[in-house]
């Protein structure tokens, strides 16, 4: 946006961006062009908590307590008696929300961990050590020469992220379907995965294929619990 409409009125601006936010006239609808919520965005917690607290009006009662024991309620009631089937990566998303299954269905959540042969020195022994210490019901699988022959002559970054991508959902599925009467599929995807490749509530432009979004459900004919998806 270089010029506002007749209907905009511009609330900020910088040297290299002339509209950097601004309000419809009359309107209770807000925009920035800059990302508030990142760590280097100057005053941008302040921003945010303007808008939701001041604009808003919202009460500050969300915790991080409160939203463990409403999510593992939340699960509890929409995983039943099934049992779930979950990779993790060693990443505190997939960690965080296989734990938060545990605490809802216990030894029901059934959880791999793939080594695809890009870790660090000795990481997956540690992280799967890790994962026993937490008492998560894990199986280590060891796939690196799958994920070599894959990536062989590649060098596009897309291109490798793809053919990481297809490796991982055949080690995966074949892994998984050694487990009985598997009905879900649980997922670490947080908020800005989801928007990094869809929109929950409409189309946006795909800015990179996500690991976490696509690709697993349909092949594997499973239901998606993912209890981090608007975190």
């Amino acid at each position: 946006i270089t010029a506002p409409a007749g209907t905009m009125e511009v609330l900020a601006s910088t040297h290299a961006v002339p509209v950097a936010a601004y309000q419809l006239v009359g309107k209770p609808t807000f925009a920035v062009q800059f990302h508030p919520e990142v760590y280097h965005t100057t005053e941008g917690l302040q921003l945010l908590r303007n808008f939701v607290l001041g604009i808003c009006d919202a009460k500050p009662d969300w915790t991080p307590a409160s939203f463990v024991d409403s999510t593992v309620e939340r699960l509890r009631k929409e995983v039943g008696d099934g049992q779930v089937v979950m990779a993790l990566s060693g990443g505190v998303d997939s960690t965080v929300a296989a734990v938060l299954l545990q605490q809802a269905i216990g030894d029901k959540l059934h959880c791999i961990f793939v080594d695809n042969g890009l870790l660090r020195k000795n990481e997956f022994a540690q992280v799967l050590a890790d994962y026993e210490h937490l008492g998560l019901n894990i199986t280590g699988v060891d796939a690196r020469e799958a994920f070599y022959t894959a990536l062989k002559g590649k060098e596009d970054p897309e291109e490798k992220r793809k053919a990481i991508g297809r490796t991982f959902i055949e080690v995966f599925d074949r892994e998984a379907k050694r487990i009985k009467d598997v009905k879900w599929l649980g997922q670490g995807t947080i908020y800005p995965d989801v928007i990094e490749s869809v929109s929950v509530n409409g189309p946006s432009v795909t800015i990179k294929s996500h690991h976490n979004v696509g690709g697993l459900p349909e092949r594997m004919a499973l239901k998606v619990v993912e209890p981090l998806r608007l975190l």
